[in-house]
């Protein structure tokens, strides 16, 4: 006999504009002019020269990025690397595609846990819901998650859609991943959150992912803020991508990797760390800075605030990208 499941028809959704929004338009939005803030690592330049040798190779860039970063403000920055062929692949969590939906669609996310949660209102709004459709579509059309929600808010013609990542990367044509864990996002809490089609779209961007990941070789894959997703998924992805290459002859070991974080790795972050120290256990240590990069690619480590990191990122790049051309 099957377990008992809870049954989502008893749940209250209310419109999202009974919702307190924490962030709102145009304060999650740093303009490309905006002050540099003061930040010193000399792995920031090096990383802004291995991406633009990237793009000199026609070898992928790629973003993969947990939520904070959009809740930072750097969706301009991002977007204007895109546009220039800088950054050409970005993979997301759920979350990322759920604030990047709302702030094109409403102008606003993001809601206070703590405020919700007493009632059990939290993450149960209609509008963003709304977002489960979309997917059950695009997946209907075989198409992921990060395709299906850039194209929907591009044909809705959503009031803030020129402020989204995942328009404007459909309409340029640079995929953006979505990749999920069932149960972790506000979205699947809604009755017309369909499992089956939710996990189709996802596992089609995994593919998408790993089809970018099969010519890494001379690229970049950038990690930002994601402890587990993103070291995860780039592992799978690049074991199915050396097991062809290596039936094929090819190699895909000379790359530049990079994390960006708030951990504490100490300075000698290249060698990998015994078990009873607690750094081991963070993902993007072992995997992305030592055991991925050991058969002869480059590895470096930023420690700070995404407000901080990825602006200086930003200008060293494009400082880096214009002195090139002239």
């Amino acid at each position: 006999m099957a377990y008992k499941t809870f049954d989502r028809s008893k749940l209250n959704i209310k419109p999202i504009s009974e919702r307190i929004h924490d962030l709102h338009l145009p304060q999650m939005l740093i303009p490309l002019d905006a002050p540099v803030p003061p930040f010193s690592d000399p792995a920031i330049p090096k990383i802004a020269q291995a991406m633009i040798k990237a793009h000199e190779n026609n070898a992928p860039v790629i973003l993969m990025m947990g939520a904070h970063l959009l809740r930072k403000g750097m969706a301009p920055m991002i977007i204007d690397l895109m546009e220039k062929g800088l950054i050409n692949h970005i993979g997301l969590n759920g979350a990322g595609c759920i604030h990047d939906y709302e702030l094109a669609r409403i102008g606003a996310t993001t809601e206070s846990v703590a405020r919700y949660i007493h009632e059990g209102q939290f993450g149960l709004w209609q509008e963003t819901g709304e977002l489960n459709d979309i997917i059950n579509h695009g997946s209907d059309a075989g198409l992921g998650i990060g395709e299906a929600v850039g194209k929907a808010i591009v044909e809705n013609d959503y009031p803030y859609r020129k402020t989204s990542l995942l328009a404007r990367a459909w309409e340029l044509g640079v995929p953006v991943t979505v990749h999920v864990s069932i149960g972790s996002d506000i979205i699947h809490e809604h009755p017309n959150c369909d499992g089956a089609k939710l996990g189709k779209a996802s596992y089609q961007d995994f593919l998408v992912f790993t089809n970018t990941i099969d010519h890494l070789e001379q690229g970049v894959y950038l990690s930002y803020g994601t402890a587990i997703m993103g070291p995860e998924v780039y592992l799978k992805a690049l074991a199915m991508a050396r097991n062809v290459a290596f039936q094929e002859g090819r190699q895909i070991c000379h790359f530049t990797t990079a994390v960006f974080d708030l951990q504490d790795l100490g300075t000698d972050w290249h060698r990998e760390i015994s078990k009873d120290q607690a750094a081991y256990y963070f993902r993007p240590y072992k995997t992305i800075l030592v055991r991925t990069v050991a058969d002869g690619g480059v590895s470096y480590y930023v420690r700070g605030d995404h407000a901080v990191t990825f602006p200086n990122l930003y200008h060293s790049i494009i400082d880096h990208f214009q002195d090139g051309r002239e």
